[in-house]
C-alpha cells in the first residue's frame, strides 16, 4: 500500500491546483480522477481576472495564454423583450479569458503531474476508511462531521489501496467522497444545464451574452476563432423547448450532441473537517452563468494546500482549520447574490428581465453584478 501526505479525489481545476501547490510544499501527493483527461465538462469557460494572480503562482499564466482562447471585451444583457444592456469588462493583461474546459484543466492536471504529484487517471474511488473510524461505504455509517482522525485507507474499483494523512474531496457536486463519508445534502432537482459548443457566428463579436428567455436563461461566449460556448439553463419541463429556440437561432441540427449536468442547486458542505476537506463544487455549487466556478475551484485549491501543509508541520490544526473556513468564507462573500438571482432567471426569468427595464437604473444594476464576477484581479502576490 503507497503511502501519502495528501490524497485528493478529483483532479479539476480544484483537484489539480491543490495538488501543485502541496506538490510545492513539499507534500508527497496523490491525485485519483476517475476520467481520462482530456475531457469536455459543462462550464461556461470564462476565467475571470481574480485566476490571474492563482495562476501565476501555480507558474501557469502565461502558459494558459498561449492555450486557443479568446479575450472577452463585454457583456451583454438580453431580456426577454429584446431589450439589451451592454457592460464592459476589464482589459489588459489580466482581462477576462475563455478558454475549453479541456485545454485548461488538461494543463493544470501536467502541472501537478509536473510538480511531482503522483496522478491515476481512470480511476474510481469505492470505498474510504479512517484508521479510527468506521468504514465509509454506501449503506453504512460513517463517521460524524468534524470527526475523522486518523490515516485514511483508500479502495478503488482496480483493486488499489492507498493510505494518506489527509483526504481531499475536489469530485464535484455529487462528490463520491461526500456521499461515501454520508455528508451528501439533498439535490434540489429543480433545474438541468446544457452545454455544448457550436460554430462561431458570424461577427459575433468578442463579448458574453446571457439571454433571458421564457424558459430560462442562455449564456454564450466564443472559445477561440471558430467555436461558441453555448449553455442552456432551464426546468425539466422547459429544458427541451430552451434546446429547440438554440437549435433555431443559432441554425444548429437536431442531432446536435450536448453535456448535461444537474443538480445546479445544493447545500453547501462544510469544507474544512479534521483532516478531510471540501474544494470547489464538492463544497458549494455555483451557477454556470457567473462564470466564477473555477475561480473558486482554484482558489479553495491553494489555501487547503497552505491548510494541509501547515497541520502536517505540527501547527495548531484547530486554529488552522478555522483560518482555511474564514478564508473560504470570505471568498464568497458579497458575490454569491449573483447565484441566486441566476437561479431566479430560470424559475422566474421574466421577473428577472425586469431588471433591465428599470430606466436610468438598469445598467448600474448590470455593472455592480458584473464587477462582483469580474472584477479586476488585485494584490497580485497575495498568497
Amino acid at each position: 500500500m503507497e503511502i501519502f501526505d495528501v490524497a485528493i479525489v478529483g483532479g479539476g481545476p480544484a483537484g489539480s491546483s491543490c495538488a501543485a501547490f502541496c506538490a510545492l510544499a513539499g507534500l508527497r501527493t496523490l491525485v485519483l480522477e476517475r476520467e481520462k483527461f482530456p475531457r469536455e465538462k459543462v462550464c461556461g469557460d470564462c476565467l475571470n481576472p481574480s485566476c490571474w494572480p492563482v495562476l501565476q503562482r501555480l507558474g501557469l499564466a502565461q502558459r494558459v495564454r498561449d492555450l486557443p482562447h479568446s479575450k472577452l471585451a463585454s457583456v451583454e444583457f438580453i431580456a426577454i423583450d429584446g431589450r439589451k444592456v451592454v457592460v464592459d469588462l476589464p482589459t489588459g493583461e489580466w482581462c477576462e479569458l475563455s478558454v475549453k474546459r479541456s485545454l485548461f484543466d488538461d494543463l493544470l492536471l501536467r502541472r501537478a503531474r509536473e510538480l511531482r504529484a503522483h496522478v491515476r487517471e481512470g480511476t474510481t474511488v469505492t470505498a474510504l476508511n479512517c484508521s479510527h473510524g468506521p468504514v465509509a461505504r454506501p449503506g453504512r455509517d460513517a463517521p460524524q462531521r468534524r470527526g475523522y482522525r486518523g490515516d485514511w485507507r483508500i479502495e478503488t474499483a482496480t483493486g488499489e489501496r492507498f493510505s494518506a494523512r489527509t483526504l481531499v474531496g475536489a469530485d464535484g457536486r455529487n462528490s463520491t467522497v461526500a456521499r461515501l463519508c454520508n455528508l451528501l445534502p439533498r439535490p434540489a432537482r429543480e433545474r438541468v444545464a446544457l452545454q455544448a459548443h457550436i460554430p462561431l457566428p458570424r461577427n459575433f463579436g468578442r463579448r458574453v451574452v446571457l439571454q433571458f428567455l421564457p424558459e430560462g436563461y442562455s449564456g454564450q461566449a466564443p472559445v477561440n476563432e471558430t467555436e461558441l460556448n453555448l449553455c442552456l439553463v432551464g426546468t425539466p419541463p422547459t429544458i427541451s423547448r430552451l434546446r429547440r429556440w438554440a437549435e433555431r437561432y443559432f441554425e444548429i441540427t437536431s442531432d446536435q450532441p450536448w453535456r448535461t449536468i444537474t443538480p445546479l442547486t445544493r447545500s453547501p458542505v462544510s469544507c474544512a473537517h479534521e483532516n478531510l476537506f471540501f474544494l470547489g463544487d464538492a463544497a458549494r455549487v455555483v451557477e454556470p452563468f457567473t462564470g466564477e466556478g473555477i475561480y473558486y475551484a482554484i482558489r479553495s485549491g491553494e489555501l487547503a494546500a497552505i491548510a494541509i501543509s501547515r497541520t502536517i508541520r505540527g501547527e495548531d490544526q484547530q486554529a488552522t482549520l478555522r483560518e482555511f473556513a474564514r478564508a473560504c468564507a470570505e471568498m464568497y462573500r458579497g458575490r454569491l447574490w449573483v447565484n441566486r438571482l441566476a437561479r431566479a432567471a430560470v424559475l422566474s426569468p421574466r421577473i428577472a428581465s425586469l431588471l433591465l427595464r428599470f430606466g436610468p437604473l438598469n445598467p448600474a444594476i448590470m455593472r455592480l453584478m458584473t464587477k462582483k464576477i469580474a472584477g479586476r484581479a488585485i494584490d497580485l502576490n497575495r498568497p
